[in-house]
């Protein structure tokens, strides 16, 4: 990281910030992830952080440390980044289920989801507009209190995979 750095963020006429995308259930996502958020602020205290963090569900598990992984890793996100974006794990199984009728969803499925739901939040990043324009506008509008920049976020309609739009 340390040699690419330099070469990668020099070329740039606008930097703004970082978005993140990992998983708190798993070790690597939680922990790895978290540690990667503290090393780049560490690198860049004066740029935006920006997350989007899948929590675990007690009832979609697939290992009993899930629970731990996540409780370990939300101080970490509430000392170094911006904005949080919160993805519910089993939020995203029961919209495949209930809403686009999906028997058994795949980890496809719920990417899906997720994908269309980043392009949603991040829509006022790249295409112009009066509002919201970078991830510090963006910022000021949303959070109230600089420890409370968790927000759950959703989109409308809701599509499969598969399906024509």
């Amino acid at each position: 990281m340390h040699s690419a750095k330099p070469l990668a963020l020099g070329k740039m006429r606008i930097f703004g910030g970082f978005q993140v995308c990992h998983s708190l259930g798993g070790g690597t996502g939680s922990g790895m992830g978290t540690l990667l958020i503290s090393k780049i602020r560490g690198e860049y205290p004066d740029r935006m952080m920006l997350t989007f963090s899948v929590f675990p569900s007690p009832k979609v598990s697939e290992t009993v440390v899930e629970p731990y992984n996540a409780t370990l890793s939300v101080h970490q996100l509430v000392e170094n980044a911006d904005e949080c974006m919160v993805l519910d794990n089993e939020a995203l199984y029961d919209n495949c289920f209930r809403t686009l009728k999906l028997t058994t969803p795949s980890f496809g499925d719920l990417n899906h989801l997720i994908s269309a739901t980043m392009s949603g939040v991040t829509c006022c990043l790249r295409f112009p507009g009066q509002l919201n324009s970078d991830l510090r506008k963006l910022a000021v509008n949303l959070i109230p209190f600089p420890r409370l920049h968790f927000f759950m976020v959703g989109f409308a309609p809701l599509i499969s995979r598969g399906s024509q739009q």
